[in-house]
């Protein structure tokens, strides 16, 4: 039985957010992998809230890194609420080391997995927000997992976010990520541009579990709610 079965009794249904976090050797310059590590934890107890006010949706969060040749399951899929009352689970974001390459297509491989195996993403959840953070090249095969990321049902329905980081970061790639000409990859130049875009991707998530039909944001709704909060995440 899968940890989103686990709530079938509940009204509420599951929403996803699953996180692609980089945490290849470059991430631990100029304190880019802490800042990111604060940035979940932050947003995770911000979706705890926010899911104790809403009826038709609870949020779920799963963190996938990925570096020095693995991806790892950090946070296997679980209620917002579990993982921000649980210190095991918040030591495990907070005990993150940046270490090696950048091993892109191993994320999306297991990302894929997920989405697509019942025990991991069974049907009753709401369309899933998938984000990836990276700050340099892919150093592994990762157009093949990208593309039956974006051809599967449930990815291609996924509103899709990504945050570039620093002036080494494979922007190309992750526009091909967003695959959507109306949502841009965000530029954060420091760590305060980290911390900044997981406070929109948290409002985005948050506006779409209490919407009238959860897990649906339009593109336009989210670009808007990064641009109120820009501080120098859109590239000019």
């Amino acid at each position: 039985m899968s940890a989103f079965d686990s709530v079938v009794c509940t009204q509420a249904r599951p929403l996803p957010v699953i996180i692609l976090a980089d945490n290849s050797g470059s991430m631990a310059d100029d304190g880019k992998l802490d800042s990111l590590k604060h940035a979940l934890v932050d947003m995770i107890k911000s979706f705890k809230g926010a899911s104790s006010s809403s009826l038709e949706a609870e949020i779920y969060v799963s963190v996938v890194s990925f570096g020095n040749n693995k991806a790892t399951m950090v946070i296997e899929p679980k209620s917002a609420s579990e993982i921000a009352d649980s210190a095991p689970l918040l030591d495990a974001i907070n005990g993150m080391q940046a270490s090696g390459n950048t091993p892109l297509g191993l994320a999306l491989t297991k990302l894929v997995d997920m989405l697509e195996h019942r025990e991991s993403y069974p049907s009753r959840a709401y369309r899933p927000f998938l984000v990836l953070a990276s700050d340099g090249m892919p150093n592994d095969e990762w157009e093949n997992p990208l593309k039956q990321l974006l051809s599967g049902e449930r990815g291609k329905k996924a509103t899709r976010l990504a945050l570039s980081i620093g002036a080494d970061a494979d922007d190309s790639m992750l526009e091909k990520f967003v695959d959507n000409k109306e949502i841009p990859v965000f530029k954060a130049t420091g760590v305060d541009g980290i911390r900044k875009f997981f406070k929109c991707v948290t409002m985005s998530a948050i506006k779409s579990s209490q919407s009238v039909r959860p897990g649906e944001i339009a593109a336009g709704e989210v670009v808007k709610i990064l641009a109120d909060d820009d501080g120098g995440l859109f590239e000019d």
